[in-house]
């Protein structure tokens, strides 16, 4: 459905319609919703998808009187990239220029959807992410280059957020000039990411065998792979609280196996057994170190039946 204020967008403004990926999401979904409402931009649509949430974020959805929300109910926790082709598919491309895909514990700055939108009407870009603060304004480091096992490996030995500061050298862009100036990255954490339904159409759905994890980096170098770049675009100012990737073993281990399979997926047999072993030695030495994320990620890259088949309802 189009609300009303669609009519009256301002000429030359993209459509833009949202789609907020959920579960148990009702802690923030208010003030997500409340950020959009106030941004400034007459949206065509907000579609809430939800994986099977047991509190009240269908309802504070459903509730919201600000935004003329529909909620995609999934009936599984079936992950953010069924989230997000679940979202779309609820939409009128026919009618879009763009989609906004957004975790529910982002808030947008005003007046930033509409940078996000002209950032992508150049040509080749498909994917536009903003800048990312944390709620107490620090810089998030979002920005990354594409996986080689060089740089796996350098990350492997290099200490805690170091190896981002070595260059290219790095995956993880953690110079903070880089946050800066807008440009070309290869991939971006999908907290909040603008895509042209162009590009969508062109590119297909989100690979919903990732689970939770390395499905915005499968999706930005897929993208690549047919010519759509991922831009990076500072002036669109987005809050963003943040996930348990880093602090809670079986969320790690996750993304430890979903990056090595991806990397294996888009490579020959031997890189990718290098690429496998550059990440062990990291997480191992990590783990002997006593970090309990690292003994999880070990123990799922190396014992199948430890990994997480399905997220807990």
């Amino acid at each position: 459905m189009v609300p009303e204020e669609a009519s009256v967008r301002p000429a030359g403004w993209a459509r833009v319609a949202v789609v907020i990926v959920t579960y148990n999401s009702a802690g923030v979904l208010g003030d997500c919703l409340r950020a959009l409402a106030d941004e400034g931009t007459p949206l065509a649509a907000v579609v809430v998808a939800d994986n099977a949430s047991r509190d009240e974020t269908c309802q504070i959805a459903r509730d919201f009187a600000d935004l003329d929300v529909t909620v995609a109910e999934i009936g599984r926790n079936a992950g953010y990239a069924a989230g997000v082709n679940a979202g779309i598919a609820a939409l009128d491309l026919a009618h879009l220029d763009a989609v906004l895909v957004l975790n529910a514990d982002c808030r947008v700055s005003p007046n930033t959807l509409q940078v996000l939108a002209s950032a992508l009407r150049q040509s080749g870009r498909g994917i536009v992410v903003p800048r990312l603060l944390y709620p107490n304004g620090c810089q998030q480091y979002t920005l990354r280059r594409k996986p080689t096992v060089v740089r796996a490996l350098v990350e492997a030995l290099v200490p805690g957020g170091l190896a981002g500061r070595l260059g290219a050298l790095g995956e993880r862009v953690t110079d903070p000039r880089a946050y800066e100036q807008p440009g070309v990255t290869s991939w971006a954490t999908g907290a909040a990411m603008m895509l042209s339904v162009t590009a969508f159409l062109d590119v297909g759905p989100w690979d919903e065998s990732f689970l939770l994890y390395s499905e915005e980096t499968e999706y930005c170098l897929r993208a690549a792979d047919k010519g759509w770049c991922t831009w990076y675009e500072p002036a669109a100012v987005f809050e963003h609280v943040g996930g348990d990737s880093e602090t809670k073993p079986m969320f790690a281990s996750m993304l430890t196996v979903n990056k090595v399979e991806l990397f294996r997926r888009r490579h020959n047999r031997m890189h990718g057994a290098c690429y496998l072993v550059a990440v062990a030695v990291g997480q191992g030495m990590r783990a002997i170190a006593g970090r309990p994320t690292s003994r999880a990620s070990i123990m799922a890259l190396f014992q199948p039946s430890r990994r997480m088949q399905e997220l807990p309802t």
